[in-house]
């Protein structure tokens, strides 16, 4: 089965590029990487039946468009849209960010409602969720592959 990975982290300094460098090198060659910080509509358009498209991560691409000054709802609706159009089957990782103190700048507080509410949405959109904490998978939906 042909695997796509949607690289969304952008590299910032030395430290990302070595974090990088450790997720290239544990992925066999039989993996294409498409880079895309911000849009991930294009390359999921893209990708047929038949293949798997690990997208890493939402966390990261929320991130970039909170940066960037994106309409967060906007962006989110139109990743909505394209997994729902997309013809591979996806997987999307993503951090839980809720579980900790209230962030002390308003910033950070957007980020934390805004992943919330897309990580409620992806899992509705999603036939299977799983959380992994300390290592341990926990089904929330669907049944483990």
């Amino acid at each position: 089965m042909p695997k796509t990975y949607l690289a969304t982290g952008r590299i910032w300094d030395d430290e990302v590029q070595e974090r990088v460098n450790k997720h290239q090198a544990r992925r066999d060659a039989g993996w294409r990487t498409v880079e895309c910080p911000l849009d991930l509509s294009e390359p999921l358009a893209k990708l047929p039946a038949g293949e798997i498209v690990l997208i890493d991560c939402a966390t990261m691409w929320l991130s970039n468009h909170l940066m960037e000054g994106s309409d967060l709802a906007e962006a989110q609706a139109a990743l909505l849209d394209a997994l729902r159009g997309c013809a591979a089957q996806w997987i999307i990782v993503s951090n839980e960010v809720g579980q900790g103190i209230v962030p002390d700048n308003a910033m950070a507080r957007q980020f934390r409602e805004a992943q919330g509410r897309l990580n409620i949405a992806l899992a509705a959109e999603a036939e299977t969720v799983v959380q992994v904490v300390v290592g341990l998978p926990q089904l929330l939906k669907g049944e483990m592959p």
